[in-house]
């Protein structure tokens, strides 16, 4: 994937993204590793966790309505020529580097029949698929969708990328609309055979689980996969199975509303 990063008047290159949170974060720790500059948009709801964090790394991040106008006005940004757009999901080094997830599953647990990934934009189910699909033998890619925000659910219906409605969520690190450029869309058609959605009780429920039980932390986002084994929506009995749990930035008062 070919990508301009422009330098201006001897100054740092330049990279803008558009993030629900955890990419905008990983993408500012990594500028400021190599003494890059980033700017983030993100959705002024997106949790103050994630927000504070982007922040403290130096980034400049900027606030939007919600994910849909910060990726729009992150790619508007890029294509002013000023940075380089670098996708949370549509980008071949953060599907390869999703990737090194189901790597790491099939290495751990070679006996694994299903690995069961959050979808949102579609970089960490699409690289862990392509990963499964070089297995030995047959390994069963699930992804979830919040109820709330499934455009893959519903492109996947329509057989091409549709626009969907994206109601408050839980899951907000899912939350959001498809680039109708993504590469993801046809990955997930081609290596991903179904998706099912949570409605946001159970996302409680699972966030709610995951601590009581395991000792964890889980965003909702991360939650997802437990929601639909818990709920038999992706039925788990008698299988060796890996739920990937995706992020644990969550404000407290939401966890606090959880327990």
């Amino acid at each position: 994937m070919e990508r301009r990063v422009s330098a201006h008047a001897g100054g740092p290159l330049r990279l803008v993204t558009a993030s629900a949170g955890n990419h905008g974060r990983a993408l500012a720790f990594a500028a400021a590793a190599r003494g890059l500059h980033v700017t983030v948009y993100a959705a002024e709801n997106a949790p103050r966790t994630k927000l504070d964090a982007i922040r403290a790394l130096g980034a400049d991040l900027r606030l939007c309505r919600n994910y849909d106008d910060a990726e729009r006005a992150a790619k508007q940004h890029a294509a002013g020529g000023d940075a380089a757009f670098i996708s949370p999901y549509s980008d071949d080094d953060v599907i390869a580097g999703a990737g090194t997830v189901g790597l790491e599953i099939l290495a751990d647990r070679p006996d694994v029949e299903c690995v069961v990934v959050p979808v949102g934009g579609g970089g960490l189910i699409s690289g862990i698929a392509i990963a499964a699909a070089g297995a030995a033998r047959r390994v069963e890619v699930a992804g979830v969708e919040a109820e709330a925000s499934q455009p893959f659910t519903q492109s996947r219906m329509a057989g091409r990328i549709v626009s969907v409605d994206v109601r408050p969520t839980l899951a907000d690190g899912l939350a959001g609309n498809l680039d109708p450029d993504t590469v993801t869309f046809e990955i997930v058609q081609r290596l991903v055979p179904r998706i099912v959605t949570v409605p946001e009780e159970e996302l409680k429920d699972a966030m709610r689980g995951i601590v009581e039980q395991e000792r964890l932390v889980a965003e909702g986002a991360a939650a997802v996969g437990v929601a639909a084994v818990a709920s038999l929506r992706i039925e788990g009995r008698g299988r060796c199975m890996a739920i990937v749990l995706s992020g644990g930035n969550v404000d407290s008062s939401v966890l606090k509303s959880m327990l």
